[in-house]
């Protein structure tokens, strides 16, 4: 794990992933998270944020954005073995997730994709700017809340 977390560069380095076409939100924000934050996440969890784009296998449910910053969230917090409902690293992990949708919502106001897209081209550049705008803020929101959870110094507090 990084301990000095680049907020900024999270969130340019998804934009980017996804803006070049190298990735979908999802799959950019892992991909970010990892590049910039979790050094030794496998690029497996990439593969396992590959169904999540155009709200979930193209169903135009969930934003993809939030489900990549749920993902990262979770290989950063979550529980890797059974345990019960109570497990502190499982009522966390929920918690941190919830957070990361409401900052969404608040913004947002829903998370279906759908309504995000409505009326527009899925091939038009105001689609891919919004989505990759989208993909930069739950992006930059997933390191924010991993650096505050670890009391980590963010790179513009460097002296």
């Amino acid at each position: 794990m990084n301990p000095t977390i680049d907020i900024s560069k999270v969130r340019e380095d998804a934009e980017a992933y996804f803006g070049q076409g190298n990735y979908y939100c999802s799959e950019a924000i892992v991909a970010s998270v990892r590049d910039n934050v979790a050094l030794e996440m496998p690029d497996a969890l990439i593969a396992a944020a590959s169904g999540f784009p155009v709200g979930v296998g193209r169903s135009k449910c969930m934003c993809g954005a939030v489900s990549g910053g749920v993902i990262s969230l979770g290989y950063v917090f979550g529980r890797t073995g059974p345990s019960t409902p109570a497990d502190p690293r499982s009522v966390k992990t929920l918690a941190l997730a919830n957070e990361l949708q409401q900052a969404f919502r608040e913004s947002h106001r829903v998370l279906c994709c759908s309504v995000q897209t409505k009326g527009m081209d899925m091939a038009s550049g105001e689609h891919k700017a919004q989505c990759v705008a989208f993909t930069g803020e739950m992006a930059e929101k997933t390191a924010e809340i991993i650096a505050r959870e670890w009391a980590s110094e963010t790179a513009d507090q460097e002296g």
